[in-house]
């Protein structure tokens, strides 16, 4: 559990990098910021933490609370949140509804083409799968300064999709649109890094521990 909260601690300090790097990424002129390896967005008017199209992790028939996590694929401090998450999933999933959000980072090369990835998996009913595989192996493929399309596509193969409507599905306008959206959301909301929470709508403060973040649900739970 120590190991864990230092993860978590690390994770911290990544966010708040990454939070002064959206904010010099945001003044960049729209063609810089596809060479960053981020979207040409800005924020929804009307935003809000979650929609109906948003993907759930979990769905429970009568669901107590909602909790929200903007994410980008390839950020460390994301891949330290993911056990966390999924422990959390596993204990609550019967009455909290989870939900996860895309956010590619600026100055993440492969950020955005992962969030894609997994679009294209969600359009064949595996996103939850896509998601898990993309955390599971960041450390294989993130931080590179190469394309890893050919990387996704070997995860999507080895989940058995149609690879020939996930390779149309990945160079969809339509699938980066979807992430847009998302952005949008994050952006009209205050979303500055990454893993951004929102527990039933309300923005909480990254939790340094499992126990931290479990107290945060039991009190949500509780109201």
């Amino acid at each position: 559990m120590k190991r864990l909260t230092r993860h978590l601690v690390a994770a911290a300090v990544l966010l708040a990098g990454f939070a002064a790097a959206l904010g010099s990424y945001l003044l960049l002129a729209p063609e810089d910021r596809r060479d960053r390896g981020g979207l040409d967005v800005g924020p929804a008017a009307g935003a809000v933490p979650v929609r109906e199209n948003s993907h759930r992790l979990t769905d429970p028939a009568s669901s107590e609370l909602t909790l929200v996590e903007f994410l980008d694929f390839e950020c460390e401090a994301c891949a330290a949140y993911f056990p966390v998450v999924e422990k959390l999933r596993k204990e609550y999933g019967d009455r909290v509804t989870f939900v996860a959000r895309y956010f590619p980072m600026p100055g993440h090369r492969n950020g955005e083409p992962a969030a894609r990835a997994a679009e294209a998996a969600a359009r064949q009913g595996r996103f939850e799968e896509m998601y898990t595989e993309l955390f599971t192996t960041q450390e294989e493929w993130g931080e590179s300064k190469e394309w890893k399309e050919d990387v996704f596509r070997g995860y999507a193969e080895q989940l058995g999709l149609d690879m020939e409507r996930f390779d149309r599905d990945m160079a969809d306008p339509e699938t980066a649109g979807r992430i847009q959206e998302d952005q949008r959301d994050g952006l009209g909301l205050g979303v500055q890094g990454t893993p951004t929470f929102f527990l039933d709508g309300r923005r909480v403060a990254n939790p340094g521990s499992y126990e931290e973040f479990r107290a945060l649900i039991e009190e949500g739970l509780a109201r």
